[in-house]
């Protein structure tokens, strides 16, 4: 007997410029979501005031129901979008355990240091006895781990006394790292993110993971308290915001505060911590994963 199928998925690869187009035309055609995917590896951190925070190349997807026939859905792209928009047109039809299956697949929990994971919501049991666990499932805003700068600020706050200490997130996406931090055992947590759907997602998530409201604050970054004394800082953003923030990073940043910065190229590394140093902190070291550093360091 043929398992009946549940989902039609639709596909375009286009360049960033296209994107909203794309998404639009897809809904207009019937979509039930629509995904957007890094069509090339390149990884997207925190964008700069006014960006759109997406890859320069971009795999729209679009889930249908099982009863839209694939080619009468390119044909309703042929009609609103540019021809070139076409040329990457491809669909699969997915059966409704499949598509579930195929989207868990990719979201493991993954460990950092000795006992933070980072765990998808459908995974009922912690790993081991002794984990402290962030439950966080993808979503709109960036951060669930995956990406070297992500794991390498996870890692550096596991191996952090964080107890009692205020953290700041600088470049919040998700909230990963304020609410790591959290668990990890401070006392509170403020993420600051210019864009408001990466607030809203730090917010929900903070819910998720059972976080008192009044442990972490998510703000724009005009709204951060400019007397504002945080213990801990970490910033994973990249390198030439991270130059322009040097001395506003500073200023946040209480006597012998910890602080760690990511989002950075090996290449780059050198640039950022100089203007570090330039802006009174002290740095003790730089860690590397693939192609991507973190700096860490200290106020004096």
């Amino acid at each position: 007997m043929t398992e009946q199928t549940s989902w039609v998925q639709v596909s375009l690869t286009v360049p960033q410029s296209m994107v909203a187009t794309v998404e639009d035309a897809l809904l207009e055609a019937g979509a039930l979501s629509v995904t957007l995917l890094d069509s090339d590896d390149v990884p997207v951190l925190e964008p700069l005031p006014g960006e759109t925070p997406l890859w320069p190349n971009v795999k729209v997807v679009g889930l249908f129901d099982a009863d839209h026939d694939p080619s009468t859905i390119k044909r309703y792209l042929h009609a609103a979008l540019p021809p070139q928009s076409l040329d990457s047109f491809d669909y699969e039809t997915l059966a409704d355990d499949d598509w579930t299956r195929k989207w868990m697949d990719e979201f493991k929990p993954q460990q950092f240091g000795e006992r933070l994971w980072i765990i998808p919501s459908w995974v009922k049991q912690p790993p081991e006895p002794e984990a402290i666990t962030v439950r966080l499932d993808p979503g709109l805003a960036f951060g669930t781990g995956n990406h070297p700068t992500t794991a390498l600020c996870l890692e550096w706050l596991a191996g952090q006394e964080l107890a009692n200490k205020r953290v700041l997130d600088f470049g919040c996406g998700s909230g990963i790292l304020a609410i790591a931090a959290l668990k990890l055992g401070a006392k509170s947590a403020w993420g600051v993110d210019i864009d408001p759907q990466a607030l809203t997602a730090t917010v929900d998530n903070g819910k998720a993971n059972e976080i008192a409201s009044e442990r972490l604050q998510a703000t724009l970054p005009e709204a951060l308290p400019t007397d504002a004394g945080f213990e801990v800082l970490v910033a994973n953003i990249l390198a030439n915001p991270l130059i322009e923030l040097a001395e506003s990073m500073s200023r946040h940043l209480l006597p012998q505060g910890q602080f760690a910065l990511s989002g950075i190229l090996n290449e780059q590394a050198d640039a950022v911590a100089a203007a570090y140093r330039q802006a009174g902190l002290v740095v003790d070291g730089i860690r590397q994963n693939g192609d991507w550093s973190l700096i860490f360091g200290h106020r004096a």
